[in-house]
């Protein structure tokens, strides 16, 4: 017997549901611009420059040990947490006033305190402040390219207002996500680009699915009231979508829960990210074309003007 997480031929009324969803994903919106423009994001040392020092330790590392000694450096923000295995250790340091040559100079004075002991330097990465800046701006532009790519496809390939409710859709998420990092202060780096990146990647899939579906009722059921055919669209997909999303969940779960303290901040983004694209790929992608009048026959192919047979039903 398959696996069933949603029944057969559901008959919710998504959009009344809208009369909520939108007021939800508004404040939501609301909320995470405020975040981000007055208290801002956790910048980390991708974007506002540092160094970052990996080590190896002979045996299981003290972390309290080693952030004690570091602290005795002076250095200001100092990172110190395990990742791979207990003896792995990743330091972050933040960037040093002095320019490329004070970075420098971090390495020299982290390697001393250790010379006494069997450390393994593995990896040491300095990122100065002209190099962050480009790397800061190089992330927004490849969101923003995103996007604008997302509105041609989907426009060449649907409607306009199906190329808007997408952006829409899709922007809903990528500032929600945002809103995540600004509320849990968590190190938004270039793998946080990396998470942005997919989830408008997912969300979108998401989104076109449910697009698909309803062009093809839209071709299908000429007369039916618009918002009748975009419920039956939605229950038709909800199976398809519910599945996918529980089954990346899982995935996203493990790796949040035994993939270490370096990747946890990418998962956790990961995770929201999957949540609020299924959100809004449910609640939000379909009430934005009645919302943009969308109209019912924008679909049908010229000299064909009767409804097939109203007990078609799609299949995912």
């Amino acid at each position: 017997m398959l696996l069933r997480l949603v029944p057969d031929n559901t008959k919710i009324k998504f959009m009344w549901l809208r009369k909520v969803s939108f007021p939800v994903s508004i404040l939501l919106i609301i909320v995470s611009l405020a975040g981000f423009f007055l208290v801002g994001l956790n910048y980390g040392i991708d974007f506002k420059g540092g160094t970052i020092i990996e080590i190896k330790t002979d045996g299981p590392a003290d972390i309290g040990a080693i952030r004690s000694r570091l602290s005795s450096l002076n250095l200001g923000d100092v990172q110190v947490q395990e990742f791979g295995g207990s003896d792995d250790i990743l330091i972050r340091v933040e960037e040093q006033p002095g320019g490329e040559l004070a970075q420098q100079s971090v390495v020299s004075r982290v390697r001393t305190i250790f010379e006494d002991d069997n450390v393994d330097f593995r990896r040491v990465e300095v990122v100065g402040p002209r190099v962050s800046s480009e790397l800061a701006r190089a992330g927004a532009i490849a969101v923003a390219a995103s996007l604008l790519a997302i509105l041609f496809y989907i426009w060449f390939r649907f409607e306009w207002q199906f190329a808007v409710g997408a952006i829409l859709t899709t922007a809903n998420d990528v500032v929600i996500t945002v809103g995540l990092f600004v509320l849990l202060q968590l190190d938004f780096s270039l793998s946080s680009i990396a998470a942005i990146l997919t989830i408008i990647g997912y969300s979108l899939n998401d989104t076109v699915v449910v697009y698909d579906r309803i062009r093809e009722n839209l071709r299908k059921y000429k007369k039916r009231p618009l918002t009748e055919l975009l419920d039956m669209s939605i229950n038709e997909t909800l199976s398809r979508t519910t599945m996918t999303s529980v089954t990346t969940l899982l995935a996203l779960i493990a790796l949040y829960a035994f993939g270490g303290e370096v990747i946890r901040s990418f998962t956790l983004a990961m995770i929201f990210g999957i949540v609020i694209g299924t959100y809004s790929s449910i609640f939000l992608a379909a009430p934005f074309l009645i919302l943009f009048n969308l109209r019912p026959d924008a679909m049908t192919p010229k000299g064909d003007d009767a409804e097939k047979g109203s007990g078609e039903e799609a299949t995912v």
